[in-house]
């Protein structure tokens, strides 16, 4: 009986879902219908996309691309990941780390990922390290300041189990804390991620010579409607593509959090 409820509670929340992006496309039918109407029909978007795979842009592909935007992010999100996640397991655990790092990374952290575009292009030129520091930027508070939470939030009962029965320093760390921890790492991961999609999307709108953000300054140059929305739908595609992933991915390292399923 349980089984069956929960399938049709999916299949409604499903589709509601399907619902929803009908309804979306039902409105744009009716904006783009009008004769006066600057905004192209869904079929002329999806033409525009069809030539486009045809013709490339700038010696691209639309997948070409999309996969440039996507190495930006990846590149710079995980070098965040690789100093983000010990630094704030260190600040939440120590003391002595909260002490020293908190203040200064309080007072950076409000700063906007786009606030750093000119001293980033003055240090680093306009070339394509400019990209990956700006996503690492972007992407490094998120995880941070998660990590430091979830360390925080870590049950004291089961450390001080995992003390009784010897786990000492980075054991204890690796083994009870970083576990515990989990859940709210993963969560800073998950913004750190949409983040970075932005960031590096704004980045490539003020100077890139491929990627999704510049098709959308093309287009906008050009005065070319179709290309800027085929960008933009491109870009909500993919990033719904990958906040769903990270949600499997969650699945999968937590499958005791029923919130996920």
């Amino acid at each position: 009986m349980k089984k069956h409820t929960f399938i049709l509670r999916n299949f409604l929340l499903n589709l509601l879902s399907f619902l929803s992006l009908g309804l979306l496309v039902l409105l744009w039918i009716v904006g783009s219908s009008g004769e006066a109407s600057i905004l192209p029909s869904p079929y002329e978007v999806w033409t525009k996309f069809l030539a486009l795979s045809e013709d490339p842009i700038a010696g691209m592909s639309m997948l070409g691309h999309s996969l440039q935007s996507l190495r930006r992010v990846f590149v710079g999100l995980l070098a965040a990941t690789v100093v983000g996640i010990p630094l704030g397991t260190m600040i939440g655990w120590s003391e002595r780390f909260r002490a020293i790092f908190q203040p200064v990374f309080e007072i950076i952290r409000p700063i906007p990922p786009l606030a750093w575009v000119p001293l980033i292009s003055i240090w680093c030129g306009v070339f394509e390290f400019s990209k990956y520091i700006l996503v690492f930027i972007g992407t490094f508070s998120a995880i941070v300041v998660n990590t430091y939470a979830g360390v925080n939030l870590a049950n004291r009962d089961n450390i001080a189990v995992g003390r009784m029965f010897g786990a000492r320093g980075v054991r204890l760390i690796t083994d009870i804390v970083f576990p515990s921890a989990l859940p709210s790492i993963m969560a800073g991961l998950k913004t750190a991620l949409t983040t970075g999609w932005g960031v590096v999307l704004a980045a490539e709108m003020i100077s890139a010579n491929y990627g999704l953000g510049m098709l959308v300054t093309r287009g906008s140059d050009s005065n070319d409607i179709q290309l800027v929305l085929v960008a933009m739908l491109l870009i909500g595609l993919i990033g719904a593509l990958m906040s769903t992933a990270f949600t499997i991915l969650e699945r999968r390292l937590s499958p005791w959090r029923t919130d996920l399923n």
